[in-house]
């Protein structure tokens, strides 16, 4: 029998689409967005659906409401730009290309010092869990959906490999960020380079306990995924 396809909640599939428009301009900052009479009419709910809706982009900083002006797009600034789901949202269109520098910039700070962090205090297990997901990006290749499912626990698996709780606080975060640029990447047909081998090299540091050359080998997976994405907006 044919897994069925998991059914979403009607406020999370309408904040979805709300939140979409707004992330990719649609609604910009400072701009009152339809009151709950006219969703619900739109979306053919009752009012309490879009209430719930519209409570999860308050959460997430991009919309708030005020009496008698209605509910208006906060400022870029007051975004909560790595959650996860918003990630996922900024990737439906094309996402400013200062966004996207700003990710891997991001991921440039965090992950070469995460690598070398997970080279001195990462387990047995944490090693083997990242051997497996390195396998399974191997088999399936990155431009499937099981292997960048794959590279995401990854980079999550790295993160916890660090021993610091903080930096595994991020991890949804930064596995987002690289599911949303891979993904992203390979929307558009192109000839890029080949990142299973560099995973390799950043896996083999970090088995070996090598900080430095664990520091090295992520500082140069990021640069080469961020040059692909780069290219992926200039051919989209």
């Amino acid at each position: 029998m044919a897994k069925r396809e998991r059914i979403r909640p009607a406020h999370v599939t309408i904040a979805r689409t709300l939140g979409v428009a707004i992330v990719t301009g649609d609604y910009t900052p400072g701009e009152t967005i339809p009151g709950e009479f006219d969703l619900a009419d739109r979306f053919g709910v009752a009012r309490n659906v879009i209430r719930e809706a519209l409570r999860m982009l308050t959460a997430k900083g991009l919309i708030e409401s005020r009496r008698k002006t209605g509910t208006r797009v906060r400022e870029r600034v007051d975004w909560n730009l790595l959650d996860t789901e918003m990630l996922g949202w900024m990737f439906e269109g094309e996402p400013p290309v200062g966004f996207v520098k700003s990710l891997f910039e991001l991921r440039l700070i965090v992950e070469p010092a995460a690598a070398a962090l997970a080279a001195t205090h990462r387990t047995a297990r944490q090693l083997s869990r990242l051997g497996h997901a390195l396998e399974l990006m191997t088999h399936h290749g990155l431009e499937s959906v099981a292997g960048q499912a794959a590279d995401e626990q990854f980079h999550a698996v790295l993160l916890e490999a660090t021993a610091n709780e903080l930096l595994g606080s991020l991890s949804s975060s930064i596995s987002s960020a690289v599911r949303w640029t891979t993904f992203f990447k390979y929307r558009v047909v192109a000839d890029y380079i080949d990142s299973i081998p560099q995973h390799q090299a950043l896996f083999e540091t970090i088995a070996r306990a090598d900080p430095a050359a664990a520091h090295a080998a992520a500082t140069a997976l990021i640069e080469q995924a961020q040059r692909d994405t780069e290219q992926a907006m200039r051919i989209a």
